[in-house]
């Protein structure tokens, strides 16, 4: 990504952006009053998002120190200390989530849904874990029990992020599809977790077909080919949950706010909507001659 590509974009949805924070947002203790600051909410944004871009930094303190105060101190002279820099980052969030809205991926017909753990701290420490007390419970994945929060996904076949729900861990996976499908339309494919007939009741009023694998107790049910080969291509998600976590960083356990959790998390999807090569689904000769001869019969 290029800085000042992300900066000018950032500004320029800064300069239009005027709704109000909620007055039940988080934003820190009210008695303290709200100094100016030498950096502008769309440079503080575009560090935030140029962070979980690097690869080369685990963690934000370093990239700072290192990356901003250091080899971008022509681009950002009058940037302040880190200490302050972590005051500063609850003033932002409210614009990062609305900045995430405008980058919504196009609506293709084709989607796919999944949520992925965000753990918090290790399992040994759950008892003793107080960040996040109240916030964060025990959940259960497909790979265990974890202590943290679950990020509910649907992207379309571009790996363009649709919809976003952050949830505790122990929410079903279920429950936030509906809200998160709106505005949604052909076929959505999801694993075994979200086998419902009554979200598929509910998914069917919005105009959304619902595609999952069946259980090994349940009976056989007739799908047409075109429907089990983009049922096949589902892992296109789980590749976007590795991306998310391993380059763009969204998940670990050194938090010490949850406000600035929550901003970190933001600032790592809009830096994953920013990304020059994102996963795409791959097509065999064979299955594009399928492809084809739907798109045909469709336009019939």
């Amino acid at each position: 990504m290029d800085l000042t590509t992300v900066y000018c974009n950032l500004d320029d949805f800064y300069r239009n952006f005027n709704v109000e924070a909620p007055h039940d947002l988080l934003l820190g203790p009210r008695h303290l009053r709200q100094r100016c600051t030498s950096l502008s909410p769309s440079e503080l944004m575009t560090i935030l998002v140029m962070f979980h871009q690097s690869q080369g930094y685990r963690n934000f303190k370093g990239y700072y120190t290192e990356q901003v105060l250091g080899r971008w101190h022509r681009e950002f002279p009058n940037a302040p200390s880190y200490t302050r820099v972590v005051q500063l980052l609850p003033r932002v969030l409210w614009p990062l989530v609305h900045y995430l809205g405008s980058r919504r991926g196009e609506v293709s017909g084709i989607s796919f849904v999944d949520s992925t753990p965000l753990k918090v701290c290790h399992h040994a420490r759950i008892h003793s874990h107080k960040v996040f007390q109240g916030l964060a419970q025990r959940g259960k994945s497909s790979t265990g029990w974890f202590f943290g929060f679950k990020l509910h996904l649907i992207i379309n076949d571009r790996s363009e992020l649709l919809g976003v729900r952050l949830t505790p861990g122990n929410v079903d996976d279920r429950l936030p599809v509906p809200e998160m499908a709106k505005g949604l339309f052909g076929k959505l494919f999801g694993d075994r977790g979200y086998i419902s007939q009554a979200l598929r009741y509910t998914l069917k009023q919005q105009g959304l077909e619902l595609i999952t694998k069946l259980r090994k107790n349940m009976k056989p049910k007739l799908l047409n080919l075109m429907d089990k080969i983009l049922l096949r291509k589902r892992a296109l998600i789980e590749t976007v949950n590795d991306q998310l976590k391993n380059v763009c960083q969204i998940e670990h356990s050194r938090h010490r706010s949850p406000i600035n959790a929550f901003v970190h998390l933001i600032a790592g999807l809009v830096a994953f909507t920013w990304q020059e090569k994102r996963p795409a689904l791959s097509w065999t000769r064979e299955e594009e001659e399928i492809l084809n001869a739907h798109k045909q019969l469709v336009c019939i």
